[in-house]
């Protein structure tokens, strides 16, 4: 099981949408694609700082005539950081627009999660969509 933690969006108008379910631990759109995967979450800081990271750490390895495997090393090095940082960034900027961390859940995915913690808190169970499969009672 994975632990995730559920931010709440006060600006959303749909329940669905209105709940941010974000990992925790490595995330690897951050590792394969880093400053695209914060432009993607709407990150601007991160994005901006990204790239300007991996820049300059282009334009510091060329100018000390680095050779191959040492930039891979050391691109590999800095992908590996981003990866694992990625999520927490994320929760740092969510934090900045104004949601709130509403609670942490251990679950096999971000759906269950999110489940799990409407159906844990009872004012939001009633506002929860319904599937036409339990409309009609099917399993």
């Amino acid at each position: 099981m994975r632990v995730y933690t559920i931010h709440h969006d006060p600006m959303s108008a749909e329940l669905e949408s209105e709940y941010i379910v974000i990992k925790e631990g490595f995330s690897w759109p951050a590792f394969v694609f880093t400053a695209l995967w914060a432009f993607w979450h709407r990150m601007w800081l991160v994005f901006v700082l990204l790239l300007a990271t991996g820049v300059a750490l282009e334009f510091v390895l060329a100018l000390l005539g680095a050779d191959y495997i040492a930039t891979l090393m050391i691109g590999l090095g800095y992908t590996l950081l981003v990866g694992y940082s990625a999520n927490d960034w994320w929760r740092w900027s969510l934090a900045r627009r104004g949601t709130t961390q509403m609670g942490i859940v251990a679950a096999i995915n971000a759906e269950t999660a999110l489940h799990r913690y409407i159906d844990g808190n009872f004012e939001l169970t009633s506002r929860r969509p319904v599937s036409p499969d339990q409309v009609l009672g099917l399993p």
